[in-house]
């Protein structure tokens, strides 16, 4: 097997799991560059040493994909995607973000909780509170309602404030997965 095909197959290995379109595309695309060095009269060797390492490439490209996906439709799926993705380009960094990542995830994931919980907790005291039945509550209806209404509203916002501090974070790694991109690929010039 010879050079540009191994390089291809690697490639094409490396990009599995991504939409044929977009493993076809860059297919193409370096198709493309070895078509163009062989008409300037290099070798397929040479070539494939110049485009560097196929599995680097296809972890470039899954990463940028995952990062447009996330950009065009915010979803839970997209957003794993991107993580997926610029975890993988920034694999040795892994022992100094995933700690990070770790320790913000897990507080962000208790206080979700706890709001989740304070806002069921509030929302099934409402119907006791408007017959005035709340159990150890000395207080009238209305106070009853106050307090029940005020943590279900309390906890929601415990949690709305849970969901829009987890999509900065994930949109602060996708920041840093790009400059951590961008560095790879102006310390490896292919």
């Amino acid at each position: 097997m010879n050079s540009r095909q191994m390089f291809l197959d690697q490639l094409r290995a490396g990009l599995k799991g991504l939409p044929r379109s977009v493993v076809e595309d860059i297919l193409a695309e370096y198709t493309a560059h070895f078509d163009e060095g062989r008409a300037a009269g290099r070798s397929d060797g040479e070539i494939a040493a110049a485009l560097g390492d196929p599995g680097r490439l296809a972890r470039e490209v899954r990463a940028e994909t995952g990062v447009r996906r996330w950009e065009d439709e915010r979803s839970l799926s997209n957003a794993l995607g991107a993580i997926v993705g610029i975890l993988g380009l920034a694999a040795l960094d892994l022992l100094v973000v995933l700690p990070v990542l770790m320790t913000v995830g897990s507080v962000d994931l208790a206080f979700f909780i706890a709001g989740a919980c304070i806002c069921l907790a509030g929302s099934l005291m409402l119907p006791f509170a408007l017959i005035n039945m709340l159990p150890g509550f000395d207080g009238d209806w209305l106070q009853g309602l106050l307090i029940s209404l005020g943590m279900a509203s309390g906890g929601a916002s415990i949690v709305a404030v849970c969901a829009l501090f987890t999509i900065g974070t994930l949109n602060l790694l996708i920041r840093y997965g790009r400059a951590h991109y961008r560095l790879i690929a102006k310390a490896n010039p292919s």
